[in-house]
C-alpha cells in the first residue's frame, strides 16, 4: 500500500497542466501604421473579402475555374497529406504523457542432452505486463507534445495560404488568357483594316496617285501587324500552359474561358486597417506557429539538461506446466532516476541552436507581417495608379479612333498624306492594345488585393 501511495504521489506533478507557448508582447512590431498611405479608391460600400472572392468579378467561367483548380490541384493534394502527416507526428509526441504498457509470453522445451526420455524433458511457461512511465518534472513531455501541435497548425496556415495563393494565380492567369484571346483579336482586325489599306495603296499606286514608298511603308506596316498577331498567340499559349499546370491537368482537357476583359467588373475590397491584417493572412499565421514550436523546442532542450525518473512496474508469471501458469504471479516496482552529467557540452549546444533558431524564426515572422503590409500598400497603389491611366487612356482611345477615320476618308480624297495615315493607323492599334492591357490589369491588382487581404482566410478554432 505504502509503494502505491508513492507511486501516486509522484505521478501527480505530471498531471499539472503546462499551458502553450504564447507569443511576447515583444515578438511582435510595435509600429504599425494607424491606416494605409493608398486607399483612396476604397469606397464605403466596400467589404472584407468573401472566401468566395472569385464570385466578385461576375463570372461563371473563371469561379468555375478557381474552384476546380483547388479541388483537383496536386499542390493542395501534397499539402492535405503534410497536414495528415503532422497530426500523427502530434499522436506520437503525445504518447509519452501516458504510460507505456506492454505485454510479453514465452513458451519453450528444453531436453538434457543424450536423454530421450519424458523424465528429461522440461518446458517452460511464462508470461507477464510491463508498465513504464517517465515523470514530467519540467514539462519536457508536455512541451514537446505543445510543439507537436504547434507545428501541425503550421501545417494547417500553410495549406490555407497555398489555397489563397493558388486561388489567385488561378484567376490571374485566366484574365491574362482572356486578355490575350482578347488582344488577339484586335491584332487580327488591325492587320485585316492594314490589308485593307495596302489594296487602296495598290490601287492608287496603280493609278499614278501613289508612290512606291508610299505602297512599300504599308507592306511593312501590314508585315508588322502578322508579327504582332503571331506573338500575341505564342504568348496566349504560353499563358494557357502555365494556367493548365496550376490546375493540374494537361493543356487538352484546359476549359475555355468564354468571357471578355471589358465584361468583367473589378470588385472593390475594404481594406481596413493595418492591424486587421496580423488575423486575415494565412502566411503570418504560419509563421507565428513555427515560432511557437521553435519556443516549445527550447524547453524541451532545457529539460533535457536535468534529472529524469522513470516509473516502472510489472506483473509476471512462470511455470512447467501450463496449468499451473497463474498460481504464484510475482509482481514489481521501481523508480530510477537518470541524470546527466557529461555529454561533451551536447545538450547545452542543443538548447543554444534551439534558442538561436527561435531568434530565426521570429526574425521571419517579423519580415512576413512586413510583406504583407507591402503587399496591400502595393495592390492599393497599383489599383490607383490604373485607375488614373484608364481614365486618360479611354480619352485617348477615343481621340485615337476619330483621328485614323478622319486621316482614312482624306486619303482617299486626295487630301492628307500616306505618312499621316500611317501615323493615325499604329496610334489607334496602340491605343486599342494599351487599353485593353490596362483592364486586364486593373482586373489582376482586384485579384492581388484579395490575395493581400488574406482572401477571406478565417483563423479556425
Amino acid at each position: 500500500m505504502k509503494v502505491l501511495r508513492l507511486f501516486l504521489l509522484l505521478l501527480l506533478p505530471a498531471c499539472t497542466h503546462v499551458n502553450p507557448p504564447q507569443l511576447q508582447a515583444e515578438d511582435g512590431l510595435h509600429n504599425l501604421p494607424d491606416q494605409w498611405r493608398n486607399n483612396a479608391s476604397v469606397t464605403e460600400a466596400a467589404h472584407v473579402p468573401d472566401q468566395d472572392w472569385w464570385q466578385s468579378f461576375g463570372s461563371q467561367a473563371l469561379a468555375g475555374m478557381v474552384q476546380q483548380a483547388q479541388l483537383e490541384s496536386y499542390d493542395i493534394a501534397a499539402a492535405i497529406a503534410r497536414v495528415e502527416q503532422a497530426q500523427h507526428l502530434a499522436v506520437v509526441a503525445g504518447a509519452p504523457l501516458l504510460p507505456e504498457v506492454s505485454a510479453a509470453g514465452n513458451i519453450g522445451r528444453q531436453q538434457r542432452l543424450g536423454g530421450s526420455s519424458d523424465a528429461n524433458r522440461l518446458g517452460t511457461y511464462s508470461a507477464g505486463l510491463l508498465a513504464s512511465y517517465e515523470i514530467d518534472f519540467w514539462g519536457k513531455n508536455r512541451a514537446a507534445y505543445q510543439g507537436a501541435l504547434s507545428n501541425l497548425r503550421a501545417s494547417e496556415f500553410d495549406r490555407d495560404s497555398m489555397r489563397v495563393s493558388l486561388g489567385a494565380n488561378v484567376a490571374i492567369s485566366a484574365i491574362e488568357a482572356i486578355g490575350l484571346a482578347e488582344r488577339v483579336e484586335i491584332a487580327r482586325r488591325n492587320l485585316e483594316n492594314a490589308e485593307r489599306v495596302l489594296a487602296l495603296v495598290d490601287s492608287r499606286y496603280r493609278a499614278g496617285a501613289a508612290t512606291a514608298i508610299e505602297q512599300a511603308q504599308q507592306q511593312g506596316l501590314v508585315a508588322s501587324q502578322r508579327r504582332t498577331v503571331a506573338l500575341l498567340q505564342q504568348q496566349r499559349g504560353n499563358t494557357e500552359a502555365a494556367l493548365a499546370t496550376l490546375m493540374s491537368r494537361p493543356l487538352a482537357e484546359l476549359p475555355l474561358v468564354a468571357a471578355s476583359v471589358r465584361a468583367l467588373q473589378p470588385p472593390m475590397s475594404d481594406a481596413g486597417v493595418p492591424s486587421e491584417l496580423l488575423t486575415r493572412r494565412p502566411d503570418i499565421a504560419l509563421a507565428e506557429a513555427r515560432l511557437l514550436a521553435a519556443d516549445a523546442d527550447i524547453q524541451v532542450a532545457r529539460a533535457a539538461m536535468l534529472p529524469s525518473i522513470r516509473l516502472t512496474g510489472g506483473v509476471s508469471t512462470a511455470s512447467e506446466h501450463l496449468r499451473d501458469l497463474f498460481d504464484a504471479p510475482l509482481y514489481n516496482l521501481a523508480a530510477g532516476l537518470a541524470a546527466p552529467i557529461f555529454n561533451a557540452g551536447r545538450l547545452a549546444a542543443q538548447r543554444d541552436a534551439a534558442i538561436a533558431r527561435r531568434k530565426e524564426l521570429l526574425a521571419n515572422y517579423r519580415q512576413a507581417i512586413i510583406a504583407a503590409l507591402s503587399d496591400v500598400e502595393a495592390a492599393l497603389n497599383r489599383i490607383a495608379g490604373l485607375e488614373q491611366q484608364a481614365i486618360a487612356q479611354t480619352l485617348a482611345l477615343e481621340n485615337a479612333e476619330r483621328a485614323f477615320a478622319l486621316a482614312q476618308s482624306r486619303y482617299q480624297a486626295g487630301a492628307e498624306t500616306m505618312l499621316t495615315m500611317l501615323d493615325t493607323q499604329r496610334t489607334l492599334f496602340t491605343a486599342q492594345d494599351l487599353d485593353l492591357q490596362l483592364r486586364q490589369q486593373r482586373l489582376q491588382a482586384s485579384v492581388d488585393l484579395y490575395r493581400a487581404l488574406g482572401g477571406g482566410w478565417q483563423r479556425s478554432q
